[in-house]
């Protein structure tokens, strides 16, 4: 198993996010529990190109304190919505024996969404847990609304929900 953390970035990981503190302390826990079993975590960061913040050089582009890589990690950067569009990524998943893959992160409606779809098209079991991923408001829906959306509608026939507790537990049996 592969617990994979996608846009912990400074830019992005903010107080207006939905759930933000229960978010950021999910999301600690896990790759703390990960490290612990060691389950292998694997970071990706979105590049949105000059000007945009989120780029290369800036300071949003760096991933989030709380939940920085250590430094035998692997961090991939994409510049599209799914972590698959990044060629390196993609072939080192593919690789892999255990095609199981537990996604945390940003956002909810954009990367997190397109990662899942991608991953269950090329076969992975992908696992979310509840509370490790949000998002922003947008102009057609507020952040909780999105986010249980996607995680209670959107994605129920493509991967395994499981509550913290079971995730903690998947990522101990690894």
């Amino acid at each position: 198993m592969i617990l994979l953390v996608v846009d912990m970035q400074k830019a992005l990981v903010d107080e207006d996010l939905y759930a933000y503190e229960t978010f950021v302390e999910r999301t600690v826990r896990l790759i703390g529990a990960a490290r612990e079993s060691g389950v292998e975590v694997v970071y990706v960061r979105h590049d949105a190109g000059p000007g945009s913040g989120l780029t290369f050089g800036d300071e949003g582009f760096e991933i989030a304190d709380e939940v920085a890589p250590r430094p035998d990690e692997k961090v991939f950067v994409k510049t599209i919505n799914s972590c698959f569009g990044n060629t390196e990524f993609r072939e080192y998943m593919e690789k892999q024996e255990d095609k199981r893959v537990m996604v945390i992160g940003l956002q909810t409606n954009y990367c997190i969404d397109a990662t899942l779809k991608s991953a269950f098209e090329r076969g992975f079991d992908v696992i979310i847990s509840e509370g490790t991923n949000s998002t922003f408001d947008n102009n057609y829906m507020n952040a909780e609304t999105t986010v249980r959306y996607y995680n209670e509608d959107v994605w129920e026939e493509i991967v395994e929900a499981v509550t913290m507790d079971e995730a903690i537990e998947l990522l101990k049996s690894k």
